[in-house]
């Protein structure tokens, strides 16, 4: 601890970001990046922008990204002044927190989920409430029926990937009128419905989302909001008193590209689908419990021997996946979706259970 460090610095505790090893050969199912690369469309839509024009600002607003993205969604009625774009979805939420769930009562979220929620918590000085999971590591929405400053969490949930119907994203919008409600989609496109379908209807909602991981771009880093014109324009008020131009001129491309390139996308999001299934086939078969997963991992352990010990061994195989030792999950695993070749070589290597 330095003594120049301000007060707030010596007491954080910083996310912990996935490990990202330099190893031959590797076998990477730990940080839910997608197996399959982003569309060819993106990759020439940055190609063309280096150009001369990189000695110029970005556009500040991200207009373009804003269109494709209202485009996108022009089904839910969304319009360009709905939708909020940054420096990934890690950016927007941090607004959010800063902007929208930094009030006067705390916050509710879950005992597992996102564990930058926390994080912001500390660093904004926002007063959370932590609600458990059940007993089968679902949401309960009668469980956000109470008094807050407001409600955030995953759909589906990370790091469980359990998905939760819009039914019961309703209930807990109609339970809590008076404050926001927040719901981040950074996995929403392998099997969920999207919350922006409701944004028009709840002048409460935000929807996060993220380019990561559906379409591929998590060395872009590029994440948007979607809520009503006035929550927005608390993010911008945010975003403007901390960094004008969040995201340059290749990842403003790129993600427009992203988004225009929809058979691309759709058959991605199908692919990990396919092979999240048969992960998961393969997983029930060597003894494993596998949560429901709508994400592009799964969470799994195995009752005869510790999560840790799994994870361990698959390293010495070359194999890397995420383990979390902390209560109630430290013999899960969480395995991210690879190609058909990774997800066998994963199978293989637990054949020592």
């Amino acid at each position: 601890m330095s003594k120049y460090w301000s007060s707030l610095v010596s007491e954080l505790q910083p996310y912990v970001p996935g490990e990202q090893p330099k190893m031959a050969n590797l076998v990477k199912l730990n940080t839910n990046e997608n197996p399959f690369g982003p569309s060819p469309k993106v990759i020439s839509a940055i190609k063309s922008e280096l150009n001369d024009n990189l000695r110029l600002y970005p556009d500040p607003e991200g207009q373009a990204l804003k269109e494709a993205i209202a485009s996108y969604y022009t089904d839910f009625g969304i319009e360009e002044n709905q939708v909020f774009v940054g420096n990934g979805s890690d950016e927007v939420l941090a607004h959010i927190f800063q902007g929208l769930l930094k009030q006067d009562k705390p916050i509710l979220f879950p005992d597992i989920t996102y564990s930058f929620y926390p994080v912001y918590c500390g660093l904004y000085k926002v007063e959370s409430n932590i609600i458990p999971l059940t007993e089968n590591f679902e949401i309960n929405p009668d469980d956000y029926k109470r008094d807050n400053g407001g409600v955030i969490f995953p759909n589906p949930n990370a790091p469980t990937g359990r998905y939760m119907g819009l039914q019961h994203v309703e209930a807990i919008l109609q339970a809590n009128i008076d404050s926001v409600v927040v719901v981040d989609e950074a996995y929403i496109d392998f099997g969920g419905e999207t919350a922006i379908r409701l944004v028009n209807q709840y002048p409460n909602l935000v929807v996060c989302q993220t380019l990561s991981k559906a379409r591929s771009l998590a060395g872009l880093r590029v994440g948007f909001a979607v809520a009503n014109a006035e929550l927005i324009e608390a993010l911008n008020r945010v975003k403007d008193s901390f960094n004008s131009y969040p995201l340059d001129r290749l990842a403003l491309v790129g993600a427009v590209a992203a988004f225009e390139d929809r058979q691309w996308f759709e058959d991605s999001c199908n692919g990990v689908i396919r092979e999240r299934e048969k992960v998961t086939k393969g997983l029930e078969k060597l003894g494993f419990e596998v949560l429901p997963s709508k994400a592009n991992f799964v969470f799994a352990r195995h009752p005869d021997h510790k999560g840790a010990d799994v994870a361990a061994e698959l390293r010495e195989q070359g194999i890397i996946v995420r383990h979390f030792n902390k209560p109630r999950i430290s013999e899960f695993l969480r395995i991210t979706i690879g190609t058909s070749d990774q997800n066998n070589a994963l199978i293989k290597a637990l054949d020592f259970l």
